[in-house]
């Protein structure tokens, strides 16, 4: 078989099998070899490779050695001469205007040359500007010369300053060359025989599997990774803002109950119970068990009378409470509920210590799908309570708790809300979509919420909410929304999407 119809691996490897056995026991060089069987280097090298695969067949010590090998720009000169010797050649007995010469190929590097050699002399007084003339009849290209001996493997028969030279000039690179000295195994033979990687039921069925070669296991291997899960992007995301909530000393509230009373939902946080996010076309109601039976009833009463008839220097809403109205079972319309009860509970405490409360957790609204809407989503809620707190701790807090996200363009608009006066909304500047976006919700909760729980007068809460699903908090906390989802999003459709809560 001819080495130019060898291309197939097992043909390969039994040429260069064969090739060994003439070479007799002091082994063969990969080089040689693969010049012998008009073969590239890196061909034999595969074949050297899979023939150590199949065991003690060969023993192959790598080798590394280093040689001169020519630049495509010294390939070129071998071919058609140096530079300078095609500006000597390229210059007439009358001259030659530099400007021309120098729009030649080889006219720059070519004339430099040449005259530092004074192959060529300048005449700057020539009548039409600067002239090149031949300063010598004929030339010697010995650039041309020392490059052919390179290419015919004689790089060492050159001096080290004319190699260094050529070096310089880019047309010689010195080159490291991993090669094999291939001497014979203790299995050698000149035929390969393929090695089996499967021992299948019917190889054992019949017995072939005991005249059969097996490749050798490889215990080293890693393997195949096996196909698992991913945790989902909003869990990243509120994993994100967990971490950021614990960085500034905040302590995590429990949030496992979705089934709340109006009375934490609503009636806790003073917001009036004809109020209509309380009606059932914002709130799911549940129908079993429909109501609540266990409140502290002291508190109750002291929220009662906020409502109807005032106190603490506010006269109230000045309307009927009812407690069946306060009973009503429902899902979580905000985790504020759950806010609601911590607060009554550090307020039971014999002495008051501030505190800062947080919580990630599922909500629900009783809305009409669409493309802006779900009936739940996650809400992030931060809470601080300590004497004399102001809004100006607020917007403090809050810049510190963006910045951490990575949000620093902010702006704060005044609000309303039931229960916080004041109250902002925050917007961030969103550089994907070119405009300002809001992103969260926030104020200090009333004294008609705060002192019916038994918090001293001089006890201020601040807080704020926001929506984790919301896209801007995604691109903020994660980095990048593309990298997220795992694949290209179009931000104003995901900010415009079912993802998004604009009533966070």
């Amino acid at each position: 078989m001819s080495p130019a119809m060898a291309t197939d691996g097992p043909a390969l490897a039994e040429l260069l099998l064969q090739r060994l056995e003439r070479a007799g026991g002091g082994g063969l060089g990969s080089l040689e070899a693969a010049a012998a069987l008009g073969l590239e280097h890196q061909q034999l090298v595969g074949a050297v490779k899979s023939l150590q695969a199949l065991g003690e067949v060969i023993e192959a010590e790598q080798r590394s050695s280093k040689r001169w090998e020519l630049t495509p720009e010294g390939k070129e000169i071998v071919q058609e001469g140096s530079h300078e010797a095609r500006v000597f050649d390229s210059i007439p007995a009358e001259g030659l205007p530099q400007s021309e010469l120098m729009k030649l190929p080889s006219g720059k590097v070519g004339f430099s040359k040449a005259m530092s050699s004074k192959w060529v002399r300048l005449d700057k007084n020539a009548d039409g500007g600067p002239r090149v003339f031949r300063a010598v009849e004929s030339v010697q290209d010995s650039v041309r010369e020392k490059l052919q001996l390179v290419q015919q493997g004689e790089a060492e028969s050159l001096e080290e300053k004319d190699r260094n030279e050529l070096k310089k000039r880019k047309l010689l690179m010195e080159v490291i060359i991993k090669t094999y000295w291939i001497r014979k195994g203790s299995a050698f033979s000149t035929t390969v025989t393929r090695q089996e990687t499967d021992l299948t039921p019917e190889m054992l069925a019949s017995g072939s599997w005991r005249d059969l070669k097996f490749k050798p296991y490889n215990f080293e291997a890693l393997g195949i990774m096996p196909e698992s899960g991913h945790l989902h992007p909003l869990l990243k995301v509120r994993t994100q803002f967990r971490q950021i909530f614990l960085e500034m000393g905040f302590t995590e509230m429990p949030t496992n109950n979705f089934i709340e009373s109006s009375f934490w939902n609503f009636d806790a946080l003073f917001q009036p119970q004809q109020h209509p996010a309380r009606d059932q076309h914002d709130t799911f109601f549940l129908q079993d068990p429909a109501e609540a039976t266990d409140f502290p009833m002291d508190y109750l009463k002291r929220v009662k009378k906020i409502h109807s008839q005032g106190g603490y220097g506010s006269q109230g809403y000045k309307y009927d409470w009812k407690l069946e109205e306060a009973r009503k079972n429902l899902l979580r319309t905000h985790t504020t509920a759950v806010s609601a009860r911590m607060l009554y509970r550090l307020a039971q405490q014999e002495k008051f210590t501030p505190a800062k409360y947080f919580s990630i957790d599922r909500v629900f609204r009783n809305e009409t799908l669409d493309a802006t809407h779900l009936a739940e989503f996650h809400q992030i809620e931060g809470v601080v309570a300590d004497y004399g707190l102001t809004l100006g701790d607020l917007m403090g807090t809050l810049r510190e708790f963006f910045t951490k996200l990575g949000i620093s363009q902010l702006r704060f608009k005044p609000a309303y809300n039931p229960y916080t006066e004041p109250s902002m909304e925050v917007f961030s500047y969103h550089r994907g979509l070119q405009k300002w976006v809001e992103v969260g919700n926030s104020g200090i909760f009333r004294p008609e919420m705060l002192l019916p729980m038994g918090l001293p007068e001089g006890v201020s809460v601040i807080a704020w909410g926001l929506s984790l699903e919301r896209p801007t908090m995604i691109k903020y906390g994660i980095n990048n929304i593309r990298e997220l989802v795992g694949h290209k999003v179009n931000l104003q459709m995901v900010y415009d999407g079912p993802l998004c809560r604009l009533d966070a």
